[in-house]
């Protein structure tokens, strides 16, 4: 009850307090600022104490990552290859393993009317300039990927695989 007499002294007087203050004769503003302490004296005496409670959270570190299973390195030969007619996507197609990785690497460099092509898996010690990650899907026994590249629009490439210099089949849908 005494909580909400504060309160409400709070209501009435200190805007008074403030308007006296501000309007009032030397004696006035005195006693108005005294109103004040008063009040704000007696809010902290009423208000519960800061005791030590409980600490609810702690800083504490993240978890660690799940670390993925590394897949065994391997570089595996596109089969067929499907460029997009405007030159900006390019899908690559091989057959797949049960221990496919979720990721590969891929190399592009355009020579001539070649697009040469070299893709890799799992860990590669010497990544050369230009390699972009892409995510490998794998649907039944097929693995394949698409990226977007940026080539010259004026002529029309042959994917080759960078390896061995073979051209990849162009892809057809069925």
């Amino acid at each position: 009850m005494l909580s909400i007499a504060l309160g409400l002294a709070w209501l009435v007087l200190s805007p008074l307090c403030l308007w006296i203050v501000f309007r009032g004769r030397v004696t006035a503003r005195i006693g108005a600022l005294l109103t004040l302490a008063a009040l704000e004296g007696a809010t902290v005496v009423l208000s519960p104490g800061h005791e030590a409670s409980d600490v609810v959270a702690h800083d504490v570190p993240a978890p660690p990552r799940p670390i993925a299973a590394q897949c065994p390195a391997r570089a595996p030969v596109p089969q067929t290859a499907r460029l997009a007619r405007d030159h900006q996507r390019l899908e690559l197609f091989w057959s797949a393993r049960p221990d496919e990785c979720q990721t590969a690497k891929v190399v592009l460099r355009p020579k001539g009317r070649q697009l040469r092509v070299w893709v890799h898996e799992g860990p590669w010690d010497s990544r050369p300039k230009g390699a972009r990650t892409v995510p490998v899907h794998v649907v039944g026994d097929t693995a394949w990927l698409r990226m977007a590249i940026e080539v010259p629009q004026r002529t029309r490439y042959q994917p080759v695989d960078g390896r061995t210099g073979r051209d990849i089949a162009d892809r057809q849908d069925p």
